[in-house]
């Protein structure tokens, strides 16, 4: 059980305030039923928050600004400034100042996860590129947070009702997945994804479905031989061990005929190949879940959208799915039981 008395701690990382993060934030914390089981805390600065309460006409959004996580209020929305001044708020206009506080929302966040301040973490989306630097090449919040935490490898897991799908090989250019898809780059994704479903989501038991690499799983080594020469081995060895592998199957008829449905997760080869047809079939609902990590952080399946950024059209649906799915976990690692009121 959780020693905490209250209500878990979610943190929420701000993301680039000029994109529609501060918006689908806002509009899923309005919802009484989070306030209920969780304690949010957003990493950013208020007068970003202020801008677009006004701007948006939210003038219900009410927020308690507190200068770190100690003093964190259970019963209100807090906000922690990671900076002392709130960069001009831009929508729909990718900005350097945005990127930096972006950035210390994200870094102040991972403090409070290492010290156990905070019980999970949700990343709003950000700009990669005005974040990356000559002194940080930022790929990813999947493969900051797998550095920041000196975790070896961790996985990419999308999930929403009725779908789950992780990828062996996540933000690289797609002529270097063939390098990548080893059979200990598989082993190892297809091990994170086994004890996450097995711990995050309660699945004792889990089915798990294997994609091929190449054109209807290399059609018996007419069209590439990965298939034959590393993913079938790979999937005969947990097999061997009890476990409900099953695979390689070729992408594009295992998702046009629905396959998934028949199994709890789904492991693709590349991002695009199993990242398409996800955000075809849960885009407003899907969540990004970072499998592997001592800590838990999911994140809206979605990005910045500064092409609808201060509209007030922003759908919060996959904000809303990360919160209450970062909740879930938190309940399935360590047993915590909400309160009867």
């Amino acid at each position: 059980m959780n020693p905490r008395k209250n209500k878990p701690i979610i943190g929420i990382s701000i993301g680039d305030i000029n994109g529609i993060s501060a918006e689908v934030t806002m509009k899923a914390l309005m919802d009484n039923r989070i306030h209920k089981i969780i304690t949010p805390v957003i990493y950013a600065h208020g007068k970003a928050l202020t801008f677009y309460r006004k701007h948006l006409g939210m003038d219900d959004f009410n927020f308690m600004q507190i200068r770190s996580i100690n003093e964190v209020h259970h019963k209100k929305i807090n906000v922690i400034n990671v900076l002392e001044e709130s960069p001009e708020v831009i929508p729909g206009v990718e900005t350097q100042e945005a990127g930096k506080l972006a950035l210390a929302a994200l870094d102040q966040a991972i403090a409070d996860l290492k010290e156990n301040k905070i019980d999970a973490l949700v990343t709003a989306p950000l700009n990669k590129s005005n974040i990356n630097s000559e002194a940080l090449k930022f790929v990813g919040h999947t493969e900051y947070l797998t550095e920041a935490f000196g975790i070896n490898k961790s996985l990419m897991f999308l999930v929403a009702e009725g779908i789950r799908v992780g990828v062996v090989t996540g933000h690289i250019p797609l002529k270097e997945v063939p390098n990548q898809v080893t059979a200990a780059n598989i082993k190892g994704k297809l091990e994170i994804m086994i004890q996450s479903l097995q711990h995050d989501f309660g699945i004792p038991k889990p089915r798990i479905a294997v994609l091929g690499l190449n054109p209807h799983a290399g059609e018996d080594g007419l069209l590439g031989d990965e298939e034959e020469s590393i993913i079938k081995p790979v999937i005969g060895g947990f097999k061997e061990k009890g476990h409900l592998v099953f695979g390689p199957y070729p992408a594009d008829g295992f998702f046009g005929m629905m396959h998934q449905k028949k199994f709890d997760g789904v492991l693709a080869m590349y991002h695009d190949q199993g990242l398409i047809p996800f955000k075809s079939l849960a885009f407003e609902t899907g969540v990004n879940f970072t499998a592997g990590l001592p800590i838990i952080r999911t994140s809206p399946d979605h990005g910045t959208a500064y092409n609808i950024a201060g509209k007030n059209i922003a759908n919060e649906g996959s904000m809303s799915a990360a919160i209450f799915q970062a909740y879930d976990i938190i309940k399935s690692r360590t047993g915590w039981e909400e309160e009867e009121n």
